[in-house]
Parts: structure tokens; sequence; C-alpha cells
């Protein structure tokens, strides 16, 4: 009988899981497909070093608000695990008109100091311009990303994850498309070199905004949860929708800040590593994507069932998905430390680079093997209003471990990138026990936040 209760949780967690998957891991492939067409550019050194700042400057800033994506996600799964469809729609209307307002605000400030945000985290010039010209563009796309924020978080929600990898596939098609485009200046249009892979995405994300919007003009989810139609502004969904937003922002765009900090490190030891260290993030995306598509199943498997008062069937749930989660990551480190160099050849075709990146290359192989715990149980944790906690320990672990012990091994004691990467696993084991510490002994168990 416990065979067959754990093959009917296995599926449910894969049914959801692998279009979330799918959907992310489209996205994996765009961040490798965008840095090999930046390390095949002239000067591949400064256009990759300047990707990774304004990758990352662009995730700190986007990232304090595409929380409302979890917000969203926890509040309609818990009404949808109840039976509330009207209320799961409701919940969607007030997301759609803060997204909205946000978007706006932060579009127009990014666009203004773009410049300025670039050139404080870079420590060559030339650096810091070619990531001004990047995020120029890219913050343009801000509005339209965060409107489908709000409608992945209803989607998700509700269970329907497969409209999230159509949606990804289409979004990162497009986005390879244009990104290709206007960096190469093909098909007659100016060529722009890295300020063009900023383009790309922007036109990407409209793109993803209006495939969200022609979806939910669906008849059956239209009639199903009255979204659109007898709206009402409810104060309370709105401060439910921040509650439990607001800590996942600032926890986002301080681990974020924090791992731009750490590129910003790398730099300090010379531009060469810090490219590595582009090229190594960028390949940890075959890792984390999945890991995050098993983190929305949790989140949504674990909301539903602590909306119909079922939790101990939640932790289960958590549990068996970080099992699953973990088994992917302890397969995928195999590759990482075995076969770095298969990896990195799909990121960039610069001998220097990859030479540097190989041996940290196996150091964050080793140690994302231990992420899905902390990923997976994150989400969970949210779902039951533990945002505050997983923010604190996320942050405490990322600001006072990792960044502190990466400059303190890579450039106070010059142990140089080794150095810096050692810091990661420490980490990334640190937060991982808080997390599981947490979920399995934490007083949510019995009330939900």
């Amino acid at each position: 009988m416990k065979k067959y209760f754990k093959s009917f949780l296995h599926k449910q967690i894969l049914r959801l899981a692998l279009p979330a998957i799918a959907g992310l891991s489209s996205q994996m492939i765009v961040s490798l497909v965008d840095t090999a067409m930046i390390g095949r550019l002239n000067e591949a050194k400064y256009a990759l070093a300047a990707m990774g700042i304004g990758v990352m400057a662009t995730w700190a800033l986007i990232s304090f608000f595409s929380s409302l994506s979890t917000g969203t996600h926890v509040l309609v799964a818990r009404k949808f695990g109840n039976n509330d469809f009207n209320g799961c729609g409701q919940v969607m209307n007030i997301s759609l008109i803060l997204s909205l307002m946000i978007g706006l605000v932060v579009s127009f400030l990014g666009v203004s100091f773009a410049y300025t945000i670039s050139h404080f985290f870079a420590a060559d010039f030339t650096v810091g311009d070619l990531a001004g010209d990047f995020l120029h563009y890219r913050f343009m796309g801000i509005p339209f990303f965060l409107l489908t924020v709000s409608y992945r978080g209803f989607f998700f929600g509700i269970g329907k994850t497969k409209i999230f990898m159509y949606s990804g596939i289409l979004v990162n098609v497009l986005n390879i498309i244009f990104s290709y485009t206007f960096i190469y200046g093909a098909f007659g249009a100016p060529k722009m070199g890295l300020a063009g892979g900023g383009l790309g995405a922007t036109l990407a994300t409209i793109s993803d905004s209006l495939f969200y919007f022609f979806v939910t003009l669906r008849k059956d989810y239209r009639r199903k949860f009255y979204y659109f139609r007898h709206f009402k502004f409810d104060t309370k969904i709105f401060r439910s929708i921040l509650k439990i937003s607001l800590p996942v922002s600032l926890q986002n765009v301080l681990i974020l800040v924090g791992f731009l900090s750490f590129i910003s490190i790398t730099g300090l030891i010379g531009t060469l590593e810090q490219a590595a260290s582009q090229t190594v993030v960028s390949s940890l995306f075959i890792s984390f994507m999945p890991c995050f598509g098993f983190g929305i199943a949790a989140q949504t498997l674990v909301g539903n069932n602590l909306g119909s008062g079922k939790f101990r069937l939640a932790k289960i749930y958590g549990f068996e998905t970080t099992r699953i989660a973990t088994y992917y990551t302890l397969a995928l480190g195999i590759v990482f430390l075995l076969f770095p160099q298969f990896i990195l050849y799909l990121v960039t075709t610069n001998e220097a680079v990859i030479e540097t990146a190989v041996p940290i290359l196996r150091v964050a192989g080793f140690a994302q093997i231990f992420y899905a715990t902390g990923i997976v149980l994150a989400n969970g944790l949210q779902a039951a209003g533990e945002s505050l906690f997983v923010m604190a320990a996320e942050v405490i672990t990322n600001w006072f471990i990792f960044i502190v012990l990466s400059y303190y091994l890579g450039v106070y004691l010059k142990f140089g990138l080794m150095g810096a990467w050692f810091a990661l696993p420490f980490y990334i084991i640190c937060y991982s026990l808080a997390v599981y510490l947490k979920f399995r002994f934490g007083k949510w168990q019995t009330e939900v936040g």
C-alpha cells in the first residue's frame, strides 16, 4: 500500500514539475545561447564580463518585484485547494494591477540609471559601458515582464503548469531570434552587440505578455474563475499578496546583489577570472532552473493541501519533491565533475576562459547537489507563510558566509579564483540545512501564516 501511495505522490509531483521544468529549461537554453552568442563577439572577455554584470543587475532589480508571482501563486493555490474559484480570479485581478503600476515606475527608473548602475559594479570602464548598453534596453521590458509574473502565479496556483511550458518555449525561441538579429545585425537590422541582447529580450517579453493575455480570454477559464468580471478591490487580498511577496522580494534582490558582489570580487582578481565566473554561472542554470521547477510543484501541492487542511500530506509532498529533485542534481553534479569542458563549450569557445573556468565548475558542480533541498523546501515554507524565515536564512548565509568568505579566501588571502569559489559549497550547505530543519520541525505544520 505504501508503495502505491508513493507512486501516486510522484505522479502528482511530476505532473506539475515536468512542464514547469520544460518552461524553465527553455530559459536555461536561452541563457546558454545568449552567452554563446556574446562569447563569439570580438573582445569576448569584455562582453562576457559586462553581460555578467548586466544579467545580475537586471535580476536584482526585477526580482524585487517578480515575487508578486509567489504571493499570487500561494494565495491562488490555497483558494483553489478550498474550491474558492471566484477568489482565485480576484487574486489575479489585483495582482495584475499591482504588476502594471510597479512595472511602469521601475522601468522608468531602470532606464534612467542604467549606466550609473553598470559603472558602479564594473572595475573596467569598457565593461561598464557595455553593461550599461545592455541594461538600457533590458529595463524597457519590465512592465510586460511583471504582467507575465502575475499570470504565471495564477496558472501555477491552479496547477496549469503546461501553460507556462508553452509560454516559456514560445518566448525563449523568440528571444533567440530577436537577440541573434540585433546582436549580429542579421536580416538588415543594426548590429548592436551586447545591447542587441537586451533589446531582443525585451521584445520577447512583450510577446510573452500577449500570449498570456490571449490564454486568459479562453471561455473555460473566464467562466470558472470570473476574473475581469465583478471586479472588487479586496484590501485583504492586497495585503496578503504583499505579506507573502515582500520577504521574497527582499530575499531575491539581496541574494542577487550578493551574487553581483561575488562577480565583482572575481573582477578584482582579474577580467579573465570574471569572464570565467560568468561562464560558470550561466552553466549552473542547467541545474538551477529544473530545481526551480520542482520548487513550483512543491509550492502548488503544499499550498493546495494547506488550503484543504491536509497539513501532514503537505509535509509529505515537500519531502518527496525534494527527494526527486536531489536525484537530478546528484546526476548532474557527476557530469559537472567529470566532463566540465563539455559543459563549458556550450557557452564559449574562448580557450582561455574555458581553461580558467574548468576547476571552478567542478567546485560549483559539487555544491549544486545540495541546492535541491534548499530550493524545494523553501518553496514549501513560502506556501505555508514562512517567507520571512526563508529570506533571513538565505540572506544571512549568502552575505555572511558566501560573500565574506569568497573575498577573504580569494582576495585577502590571495588564493585567487579557486579560493573565492570554495565559499559556494559552504553557503549552499548551510542554507539548505537551515531550511530543512524549519520544514521538518517548524510550527507551520499546525498553523498557516
